[in-house]
C-alpha cells in the first residue's frame, strides 16, 4: 500500500493510502456476486414464474438477443451508475472501504466514470483481467488503465487518523475561550489551518505562520494588539476555542 498526496482545491496537500490491489479485488467480487443475486432474480423471475422462454422461442435470434440485453443491462452498467450516485464508490467499495477519487484534488465527475468504466473493456474483461491487474502493480498510484486516462486513482478511506491529524484538541476541563468569533468558522477551515499549521511549525517557516494568523484576523475580524500574543500562540488559541465551543454544542 503507498501513499498518494493529493493537492485539495484549498492547495492542501492529503496524504491517502492507496486502495491496496487485495481491496479492489474484493469489492469486484462483492460487486460480482451482486450483479449474479440479479441476474439469478431476474431469470427466475421471468424465465419460471412468467415463462418468458416459451415466448422466446417464437422470436428470431436477434430479437432473443435484445431481450436479453435488455434484461442484464442494468448489470452492464452497475458499475458507472454507482460510481456517479454514490460518489466514487459501488456498493463493494463501500464495503472494503475504498473510493474512487481525481488526482488533482477535485471531485470525480460522469465524465471520469465513463472513462473509467469504458476501459473496463479492456483492464477487467480482457484476457481475465490480466491488463488491469498488471496495470495495478506497474503504476506508481496503482491505477489500472481506465484510472490513468481519467486521472484518478482508488483509495482507502481506513486511513489510520491520530488527534494531532484531525481538528480535535485536548483540552483542560477549566479552559476558558478567548475568541468566540471562531463559531463563524467551519470544521473545514480549522482542519486546513490546523493542517498548514503544523506543517509551518515542523519546517519553521514564519511566514506561512504570520500569513495564517493575518488571514484568521481578517475572517474573523478581529483587531488584535501584537504585543498581546505571539502568531503561534494566537493560532493555537482559534483552535483550541473553536474546539471549545464545538464541543459544548455537542
Amino acid at each position: 500500500m503507498s501513499l498518494i498526496a493529493i493537492n485539495t482545491s484549498q492547495n492542501v496537500n492529503i496524504n491517502f493510502n492507496t486502495a491496496s490491489i487485495g481491496e479492489r479485488i474484493g469489492a469486484f467480487g462483492i460487486d460480482m456476486v451482486i450483479k449474479g443475486a440479479y441476474v439469478l432474480i431476474v431469470f427466475l423471475l421471468f424465465f419460471r414464474i412468467l415463462n418468458l422462454g416459451s415466448l422466446l422461442q417464437n422470436l428470431d435470434n436477434w430479437s432473443v438477443m435484445a431481450v436479453y440485453i435488455v434484461l442484464t443491462f442494468p448489470i452492464h452498467i452497475y458499475t458507472l451508475v454507482c460510481e456517479s450516485l454514490l460518489e466514487g464508490q459501488t456498493f463493494g467499495k463501500k464495503l472494503f472501504k475504498i473510493k474512487v477519487v481525481k488526482i488533482d484534488g477535485f471531485q470525480a465527475g460522469f465524465g471520469d466514470y465513463l472513462m473509467r468504466w469504458f476501459f473496463r473493456l479492456i483492464d477487467v474483461f480482457s484476457n481475465s483481467g490480466v491488463v488491469g491487474l498488471v496495470s495495478m502493480i506497474v503504476s506508481k498510484n496503482n491505477q489500472r488503465l481506465g484510472d490513468i486516462a481519467a486521472g484518478t486513482a482508488v483509495i482507502s478511506l481506513k486511513n489510520k487518523v491520530t488527534i494531532s491529524q484531525t481538528i480535535l484538541e485536548n483540552l483542560k476541563v477549566d479552559y476558558v475561550p478567548i475568541f468566540p468569533q471562531v463559531i463563524a468558522l467551519s470544521d473545514n477551515d480549522v482542519r486546513i489551518i490546523k493542517e498548514n499549521y503544523q506543517k509551518a511549525l515542523k519546517s519553521d517557516d514564519r511566514q506561512v505562520i504570520s500569513k495564517l494568523a493575518t488571514k484568521i484576523k481578517e475572517i474573523l475580524k478581529l483587531e488584535i494588539d501584537p504585543r498581546t500574543y505571539t502568531e503561534r500562540q494566537f493560532i493555537n488559541i482559534i483552535i483550541n476555542d473553536y474546539n471549545f465551543y464545538t464541543s459544548a454544542d455537542k
